[in-house]
């Protein structure tokens, strides 16, 4: 039974589990989103949340008891310098997880795990098109110019009953 048991074993040792959570904090932190398997991912919220609510603290202690655990020092100064500061005012729920369906090959449900905040933003480009888009453009241009202009809002006659007046007078 699992009485009193806080975390997922994940089909792995302690230590490779630890490193495994390591390695997966240390990537969230750096690139802000990863995507993993949803057991793992759950397994790295409150490891990773506990990380992040430490951080906030800043002082020299925290910033240790951190870079035991995120051993890559690039990563620690971006956690203290640049993510603590984006959630000084936030009690927790630092990170979501979406999910994602299920892996090709074996089926395994992924999960997209980021950091609340770093929402991507994408600025539309103009698409370029390619000459097929630009010829049927072309061709639907045409066929816009074939057929019967409207009349002027101001009431004026279309230019084929003018050119009957002008040639009638």
């Amino acid at each position: 039974m699992r009485h009193r048991r806080a975390n997922k074993k994940l089909g792995m040792k302690s230590a490779h589990r630890m490193a495994a959570l390591r390695s997966l904090s240390t990537s969230l932190f750096d690139k802000e989103r990863i995507r993993t398997t949803l057991p793992k991912a759950k397994a790295l919220r409150p490891f990773a949340e506990k990380l992040i609510t430490l951080s906030k603290r800043e002082d020299l202690h925290a910033r240790r008891r951190v870079a035991r655990v995120i051993q890559d020092p690039k990563v620690v100064k971006k956690l203290f310098d640049t993510l603590s500061p984006r959630y000084i005012d936030r009690p927790g729920g630092y990170m979501r997880i979406m999910r994602l369906g299920r892996r090709q090959g074996d089926g395994a449900e992924l999960a997209m795990v980021e950091l609340v905040g770093s929402e991507l933003v994408i600025e539309k480009e103009p698409e370029k098109k390619t000459v097929g888009q630009r010829v049927a453009a072309r061709i639907r241009g045409r066929k816009k110019d074939k057929t019967e202009p409207e009349p002027d809002e101001a009431g004026d006659s279309s230019p084929a009953e003018e050119e009957d007046t002008k040639s009638g007078s």
